[in-house]
């Protein structure tokens, strides 16, 4: 068996790795991962053909081959490998978590430290327990920065990534109503997301904290640093300036600027001032703060605001939990115009509250005016409301197709299983 500090010696000769290999370059090592349905072991020989350095595996091929590495478990390996290659580093490594709003803070975060430091970050939403190592090697040695977002669904998961992502710095967007079935209600969410903070005070780390939210401030106690941001009484202040069609911040204090950003919705004013709260910390000028989040463009279904003939869509089809959800209802009713609609998907993870979660939203909706509603799968079908009610993506993107809409506004939203992208 290969012990860690000799595969990081190939590591450093061969630094790109791969879980996928149709993914595969020269010169890659392969890492044979198992799942459910897949057994990555069965695919070595196949990735050496296709030009890999190495493979990695946890089950012995038929035949011996001298550029198959064997391990005793091939995915504990790569976390070892990962926070091997982490420990060779004294730079920070700054981790975020949330139940809403992670990804966009990531990418403003590390557009922001981009503008002075050479900074890497999680690309897309590798965020679990293959996604963070894979991110964590991608660190090059010129590296001055590291930003890694970290998703999660039960407790203990996060502690588990702190383990090897070892985070000087960390952020908790928020606490909110995600993956209930999980966490096991809301206390369990902030109990599993506060595994974070558990991790800095316990290693002197420093943590970015809105102040707005009561429980952030009751969770990060005893921190050794704690940087504060919000509306009002925290390091860093901000407001929202104007939310229409963008949403433009105030930062206030003694030297106040204004960013106007391409993100939609007021939801997005915390992502923003935490932004700006970490680039001022590690002294990024204002200027070059404020030019990094007015040139950062959203994608991929996250908060998109699209134009297509005289209709205009907020696309936020990436995911959906109550709270997002009802934030992104809230905002889009407050916004200028009478036609609006809305089409949104079911909420998924949810566990016994799910038809509970579901059903306020209903009721949120029947307190504003809209030109139509399509609610589409999941826990909507089992519930008794006045709206449209559709089995999936596909039947909703029919029934828009037949109306002929024009000069209308719609928001489109729902967990990532339901794919409301496809609406469009």
């Amino acid at each position: 068996m290969i012990t860690i500090p000799e595969l990081y010696k190939i590591y450093q000769q061969y630094p790109s790795v791969q879980t996928d290999t149709r993914a595969l370059k020269a010169g890659d090592l392969y890492f044979a991962l198992k799942g459910p349905n897949f057994n990555g072991n069965d695919f070595a020989l196949a990735a050496l053909d296709a030009g890999a350095a190495y493979a990695i595996v946890d089950e012995p091929p038929a035949s011996p081959n001298e550029n198959i590495l064997i391990v005793e478990d091939v995915l504990s390996t790569l976390q070892h490998l990962a926070k091997h290659h982490r420990e060779q580093f004294d730079i920070p490594f700054i981790a975020i978590t949330g139940s809403n709003g992670k990804t966009t803070t990531k990418e403003l975060v590390s557009t922001v430290l981009a503008a002075r430091y050479r900074t890497y970050t999680t690309q897309g939403n590798l965020n679990n327990h293959i996604g963070i190592p894979l991110t964590i090697l991608r660190v090059k040695p010129d590296a001055e920065m590291a930003v890694i977002e970290m998703g999660a669904n039960h407790q203990k998961e996060i502690e588990s990534y702190c383990l090897y992502t070892l985070p000087t710095h960390g952020i908790i967007t928020n606490a909110g109503k995600a993956h209930l079935e999980g966490f096991g209600g809301i206390e369990g969410v902030r109990k599993g997301k506060g595994e974070l903070f558990d991790y800095l005070r316990a290693h002197n780390g420093t943590a970015f904290v809105m102040w707005d939210y009561d429980y952030l401030q009751e969770m990060s106690k005893g921190i050794e640093k704690i940087i504060t941001y919000g509306t009002a009484n925290a390091s860093i202040t901000g407001t929202v300036a104007q939310s229409e069609p963008f949403l433009s911040v105030s930062i206030t204090g003694s030297q106040p600027f204004t960013i106007n950003s391409k993100l939609v919705g007021a939801y997005n004013l915390p992502n923003i001032l935490v932004a700006v709260t970490v680039g001022k910390y590690f002294d990024v000028p204002d200027e070059d703060i404020r030019t990094s989040i007015e040139n950062y463009t959203p994608s991929n279904s996250r908060s998109q605001l699209m134009t297509i003939g005289s209709n205009s869509y907020i696309l936020d089809a990436y995911n959906a939990n109550p709270s997002s959800m009802r934030a992104a209802i809230d905002n889009f009713a407050s916004l200028k115009g009478s036609d609006k609609v809305l089409m949104l998907g079911g909420m998924m993870e949810l566990g016994p509250e799910s038809l509970q979660e579901h059903q306020q939203i209903i009721d949120l909706i029947k307190k504003y005016n809209w030109k139509a509603v399509v609610l589409v799968g999941g826990d909507f079908r089992k519930l008794d409301h006045p709206f449209i009610s559709m089995e999936n993506a596909a039947a909703a993107k029919e029934w828009l197709s037949a109306q002929q809409f024009q000069h209308t506004s719609f928001l489109i939203k729902g967990s990532r299983s339901m794919q409301m992208e496809k609406v469009l």
